[in-house]
């Protein structure tokens, strides 16, 4: 009779071993997405300027990554912004970038290599036109930057395609009406007063370059009227990406003291490449979704990236990656 109940309670022990390691099969199924393993490897992601948003971003997110994927090294490569991201790209050079609508729009329309192979992840958060000024200076509108010395962003930036088109849309030649500086957000707010009278900025806010600063009250903003953004309407195209709105009070409050300021914005887009591992892009797109807040502590943008609109990649068809992640979360 003992030796019946010995071998019962070696079967009960051995069902109960099992049991655990089902439950734990679960668990891990549960916290692994898909029930997978991470991917791994290495991927090339294309930011920016040291001292701006693209930058910041791509950091924190590589943090998160880590988290996620610990098997995949991901390595920064910074650049002049958009204009040079969505080249890198297209052309292999990198596997993920952020890069402003327009600015993909325009690498598409001019029909540039790999345009065709670009694919979108997930629209992330909207760049304000920041056109800056000496808190002294005489300069009031737009116009009055003609003959001025004015940084217009680093060639291949998206902010040198936002500040030519608005001269333009002023009425002002960017090669002959001003004396063009090649500043961005990293060098712009050092010389501003000292070698630049004006500097344009496209970026998130606020902009750690231009909150350093604002601390000091060292500059004030240059209003971006309704009447400019539906004159680069009117030259159709990319231009469409653009959309009136206003800098908030809360942005930079020591320089706005309570008041709004027009200006223009742009949508962001993490954009990769048609021929990218469709489960590394539905892993990236679930990290960059989930750690929204994470990142948002520290790039207040960031705060703004949104389920439901970030499937909205338009100039680009999202990637297969990205869309299986976002159906699997559609209530």
């Amino acid at each position: 009779m003992s030796t019946l109940f010995r071998r019962i309670g070696r079967r009960r022990a051995l069902q109960g071993a099992a049991a655990g390691v089902v439950a734990l099969g679960l668990l891990l199924w549960w916290l692994l997405p898909l029930g997978e393993e991470p991917p791994r490897g290495s991927i090339a992601f294309s930011t920016g300027t040291r001292a701006g948003v693209y930058q910041k971003y791509g950091e924190l997110l590589r943090t998160e990554l880590h988290r996620d994927m610990p098997d995949l090294r991901v390595r920064l490569l910074t650049s002049a912004g958009s204009q040079e991201n969505v080249e890198r790209v297209a052309t292999g050079e990198a596997d993920f970038t952020i890069a402003a609508a327009d600015a993909v729009e325009t690498y598409k329309l001019s029909g540039r290599p790999g345009a065709d192979r670009l694919r979108g992840v997930a629209r992330l958060y909207d760049d304000y036109v920041q056109l800056v000024v000496p808190v002294d200076s005489g300069i009031r509108s737009v116009a009055d930057l003609r003959g001025k010395r004015v940084a217009i962003g680093l060639p291949h930036s998206g902010v040198r395609l936002i500040a030519t088109r608005l001269l333009l849309a002023a009425g002002i030649d960017p090669e002959k009406d001003i004396t063009p500086r090649s500043d961005g957000i990293d060098t712009g707010p050092r010389r501003l007063g000292e070698g630049v009278d004006a500097f344009f900025w496209s970026g998130g806010l606020p902009t750690d370059g231009l909150r350093q600063i604002a601390e000091k009250a060292a500059f004030r903003f240059i209003p971006v009227g309704d009447d400019l953004v539906a004159r680069l309407h009117e030259d159709g195209g990319a231009t469409r990406y653009y959309r009136a709105t206003s800098i908030p009070e809360s942005a930079y409050p020591t320089v706005q003291n309570g008041s709004s300021v027009p200006t223009m914005a742009v949508s962001n887009l993490l954009i990769t490449r048609e021929d990218t591992d469709p489960r590394l892009a539905e892993w990236l797109t679930r990290t960059v979704i989930e750690s929204r807040d994470g990142i948002g502590a520290h790039v207040h943008s960031a705060q703004l990236v949104d389920l439901r609109t970030a499937i909205y990649t338009d100039p680009l068809p999202l990637h297969e990656g990205a869309r299986r992640y976002y159906r699997s979360v559609k209530p």
